[in-house]
């Protein structure tokens, strides 16, 4: 894709992958603007949620983000905290987090999933008011919804390795699977 076909993206929704009663509904930060220009949650080559959500032992393959639909056949969806794409989260203000994890937090109510997993730490603080959370499971549930912190997939993320990610995102579908 062109630059100009990127910045054009901007104001361009991606679609949920929503059902009632999911297992896991994964929640992006916000869409980049590769995920914005084709409709794909995770769209960006590099992003590491699908290879770790495979390694994880979510799916039986690594899908690809045109796949994305198929997440609904073994229980799990995708939305994101704030709806806005951008090139950068950091472009995001706090407000927005907080409007969006307000919406989020009525979604959640009306799809009632079993777990929610936030996948970026200080996107999760930052739309919940919950400045010292941290990686994992949390205290806070919404409905009876259990929510779950998961490091941020993007390859912007350095600190936390395809391993270490995957092994944290198999804790949760362990928990998943539990419950």
């Amino acid at each position: 894709m062109t630059p100009e076909e990127l910045m054009a993206a901007r104001d361009r929704l991606v679609p949920d992958v929503v059902a009632e009663g999911l297992s896991v509904l994964f929640c992006g930060i916000n869409p980049g603007l590769m995920s914005a220009a084709t409709g794909h949650h995770f769209a960006r080559p590099g992003n590491r949620f699908w290879p770790v959500l495979h390694r994880s032992g979510f799916t039986p393959r690594q899908l690809i983000p045109s796949e994305q639909e198929e997440l609904l056949r073994y229980g799990l969806g995708i939305t994101n905290v704030v709806a806005r794409a951008s090139a950068r989260a950091d472009e995001l203000s706090d407000e927005e987090f907080r409007e969006g994890g307000r919406l989020l937090a009525a979604k959640v109510k009306r799809l009632r999933p079993r777990w929610l997993a936030v996948a970026g730490i200080t996107a999760y603080r930052t739309a919940f008011r919950d400045p010292k959370a941290r990686t994992g499971p949390q205290e806070r549930t919404i409905g009876d919804t259990r929510i779950w912190a998961l490091p941020n997939p993007s390859g912007l993320n350095a600190h936390w390795t395809l391993q270490t990610m995957a092994e944290e995102f198999a804790r949760l579908r362990e928990a998943a699977q539990e419950s």
